[in-house]
């Protein structure tokens, strides 16, 4: 297959989760992809950096591209915790491509699961974006991490299901059948569990969510609550951006489904399927910043 090398183009989404590439060209589209580690910038710039670099020269090599021939490239870096123009020229200082975009991940999201057109978004994965695109024109509430944001996400839930299962250790809140089988992952000693939530990144507490999901489904009580404080953020924030019911809407990522069922019915009425990932955004955007250089030159 013949291309031009300098109609390389790299689409990057990381996140809590891994980081995900594709890599191709202006006339090609996407030619390969790759997946890798954790790529979340706010929690450990340096292994987001690392990451990022492997899994393009992952995906560089299943597209039986050089490491040369990526030089040439033009990207879209959107990685979750980018969060200041500092943070954006750090990331493309890293990275040894020759035109560089950095932005977080709401925007990479909201245009590959709307395919660039209008609508609403909420992506609920690790983290939690509420966006919009009206007109080209995006908007977003929420995804500023778990520290201080990111309600109703896999790892916001997964905190809450741990400190849920410690205050029913100390006999502070009634026991349930998620906080018991929480609790016997730890050994049933506070002490190791205090342990882990130290250290823990949003990844790792994000990976007790489908236990909560599946225990709401069970019936029971706390973690059915949980499910629906959250579906409650979720609303507020799309009213914060201006929905109306009818309006499209996307519910994406590992847990955004899961959430009709918190949802009132009305908001629902024009739900459509994603029609891409952030990786696809990533790429689409990759391409929309190419062919704008290209105008500029000309």
């Amino acid at each position: 297959m013949s291309h031009s090398l300098s109609s390389l183009l790299i689409g990057v989404d990381g996140g809590g989760t891994g980081c995900r590439v594709a890599v191709g060209s202006m006339e090609h589209g996407v030619m390969a992809t790759a997946k890798g580690g954790r790529a979340n910038f706010a929690t450990d710039p340096d292994l987001a950096l690392k990451n990022t670099l492997q899994t393009v020269s992952k995906a560089a090599a299943e597209a039986g591209l050089s490491e040369s021939a990526l030089e040439t490239a033009t990207g879209h870096i959107g990685l979750a915790g980018v969060m200041t123009e500092n943070d954006r020229a750090q990331v493309a200082a890293a990275l040894p491509y020759a035109n560089i975009a950095v932005s977080d991940d709401r925007l990479t999201t909201i245009t590959g699961v709307l395919g660039g057109d209008d609508g609403y978004v909420l992506s609920v994965g690790t983290g939690t974006i509420a966006a919009s695109n009206k007109g080209g024109i995006f908007k977003h509430v929420g995804g500023w991490g778990l520290d201080i944001s990111d309600q109703a996400s896999g790892a916001w839930l997964g905190r809450a299901a741990l400190e849920e299962a410690l205050l029913s250790h100390e006999h502070l809140a009634q026991a349930t059948e998620i906080t018991r089988a929480l609790l016997s992952k730890f050994q049933n000693d506070p002490k190791v569990l205090s342990s882990f939530a130290t250290t823990a990144k949003p990844g790792d507490f994000g990976a007790f969510s489908p236990d909560v999901v599946n225990a709401a489904r069970a019936g029971d009580q706390w973690a059915g609550s949980i499910l629906e404080k959250g579906g409650a953020h979720l609303v507020r924030s799309l009213v914060a951006l201006g929905f109306q019911a009818g309006d499209v809407l996307c519910l994406t990522g590992g847990l955004g489904p899961q959430y009709c069922d918190y949802l009132p019915v009305e908001f629902l009425q024009g739900r459509i399927e994603p029609r891409g990932d952030a990786r696809d955004g990533a790429f689409y955007l990759a391409k929309q910043f190419a062919q704008k250089s290209i105008g500029a030159l000309s």
